[in-house]
């Protein structure tokens, strides 16, 4: 890890916290594995640390780059809290749930439940995708209802991707980081932007980007597709230039139920005004034409799943 990403050492101790190891490091925070000392539970704790805006001291305190960064810091900062908040304030078994939020070392943590499983994106490149029809349904309709409890809240995910879909035991799928969330406020406007190559749709790409509940089912509709090919799809530019990716409802049809095919193409459009326009349009479409599968169909998932515990 680069030295201005030095994480805190294992058995550092913080608040009532014990370090164990680092599990993930991103642009703007440093996930680790940690003890709660009161009650000895295994907890997952984000520490805020941009890695464009901040270093970590000899001190262990978090520091900015530079003095003319400090605002910029503080800024970032207060939008890591109101993650923190936002978070809090959302109650559903398919989004991860927040312990509390503390701050120290001149920097903020948040602390989550620590809950075992992997991670899909990893999944779908283990088995380098052509996940079975009972997977994919047993996965993103749950990941849609936490989504459509965040769209009613007038709230934007803008994140969405197989990395930030875990897998619990038996497949359960847990939405997670929502450091890009976003509050909707008037048509084409935003403030920051996150950007994913093959999940983010076009109008992410750009600051005057009419980015609104459509652009979450996009990046669903994307991770969705991950599952078929084993791969990201190619990046909404380059599609928007020349389209390249061929329809899955034409290249699956043999393999995969018409409708959830269709509906993937659907949540994939180009155009935002073309794809249903939130997470609960997208979740209706594919509950109301829910395929069964076959016996060797099942005993796919079941295998599937026994991969997952």
């Amino acid at each position: 890890m680069d030295k201005l990403r030095d994480s805190m050492p294992e058995g550092t101790e913080i608040d009532c916290y014990v370090i164990m190891k680092v599990v993930a490091s991103g642009g703007f925070s440093l996930i680790y594995l940690a003890e709660d000392e009161d009650t000895q539970d295994e907890v997952i704790i984000k520490e805020f640390l941009p890695k464009k805006l901040a270093r970590r001291a000899s001190n262990g305190k978090v520091m900015p780059l530079e003095e003319k960064q400090v605002d910029n810091f503080n800024r970032s900062l207060r939008l890591f809290y109101q993650e923190a908040k936002v978070l809090a304030s959302l109650r559903h078994p398919n989004i991860v749930q927040v312990r509390g939020f503390f701050l120290a070392n001149n920097t903020g943590y948040l602390v989550m439940d620590h809950e075992r499983g992997k991670n899909l994106a990893s999944y779908i490149k283990k088995r380098s995708g052509s996940l079975s029809t009972r997977f994919i349904m047993t996965v993103f309709p749950p990941i849609l209802d936490a989504l459509s409890q965040i769209h009613s809240r007038n709230l934007l995910h803008l994140d969405i991707k197989p990395s930030n879909i875990h897998l619990r035991t038996g497949g359960n799928p847990l939405l997670l980081d929502f450091g890009a969330v976003h509050e909707v406020r008037n048509e084409g406007t935003r403030t920051g932007r996150v950007v994913t190559t093959g999940f983010s749709p076009v109008e992410q790409y750009y600051q005057s980007g009419n980015v609104g509940p459509w652009s979450d089912v996009y990046a669903i509709g994307a991770s969705m597709r991950a599952c078929l090919d084993g791969k990201a799809p190619p990046s909404a530019i380059e599609r928007h230039a020349k389209e390249k990716l061929k329809p899955a409802a034409r290249i699956y049809r043999r393999r995969y139920p018409a409708a959830m095919l269709e509906a993937i193409d659907w949540a994939m459009e180009i155009g935002y005004e073309k794809r249903p326009q939130n997470a609960r349009e997208l979740l209706d479409a594919l509950q109301s034409n829910n395929p069964v599968e076959s016996e060797s169909s099942l005993s796919e998932l079941l295998d599937e799943k026994r991969a997952i515990s």
